[in-house]
């Protein structure tokens, strides 16, 4: 395993605003945690990657946006999260990108599998958070730690989540793992209480 470190002149180096990766299992609070990170900014945009594919994602939507301020601005971005990042991290001091899990989903489906042009998308991704002004929070799942799935695609996925966790962690101030609803600082510290 090869470990990177930041480059001289990165967010991580020169202490521009900070980016905060939030990980863990389904319902442990990652969404909540994020939420009270970008309750301390004035101009927040949360960056929506979900679709509402079904019954039960349009449920799991409704959910969140009654939980967030009415004046966070919200932006549809299944895919072009790298723009979306460049654009909005230029007009708001606070992007809360929410989750990166269903971003690789969605990549998945779009690039029909394709690992050189997913991981195309995860650099660009990387790209953009690393030259924002604005401070972010991102939430991902840490899909590593259970069963291995019985079928191929679900390997792919869980590796390529994997991955992008690796990836957004290395250009990462903080990084917090969320276990019933606690949060602990895997690096950086925990600058939020629930």
């Amino acid at each position: 395993m090869e470990y990177i470190f930041p480059e001289r002149g990165s967010a991580l180096e020169t202490g521009r605003a900070a980016i905060t990766l939030i990980l863990g299992g389904a319902r442990s609070g990652k969404s909540r945690y994020a939420q009270a990170l970008a309750g301390r900014a004035t101009d927040v945009v949360y960056l929506a990657t979900a679709e509402a594919s079904d019954d039960e994602m349009r449920v799991k939507i409704e959910r969140h946006r009654r939980e967030r301020p009415a004046t966070w601005t919200t932006v549809e971005v299944p895919l072009d999260l790298d723009d979306a990042i460049a654009h909005y991290g230029k007009k708001s001091s606070f992007l809360l990108i929410d989750c990166l899990t269903i971003f690789i989903s969605n990549a998945m489906m779009a690039e029909n599998g394709n690992e050189p042009a997913i991981f195309r998308r995860v650099e660009r991704v990387c790209a953009a958070l690393d030259s924002t002004p604005a401070s972010v929070a991102a939430v991902s799942n840490e899909v590593g730690s259970s069963v291995v799935p019985a079928y191929p695609s679900g390997r792919q996925f869980r590796d390529l989540v994997g991955e992008l966790n690796q990836r957004i962690a290395r250009i990462s101030r903080n990084v917090v793992l969320m276990v019933a609803g606690c949060p602990l600082a895997l690096k950086g510290s925990v600058e939020a209480q629930l």
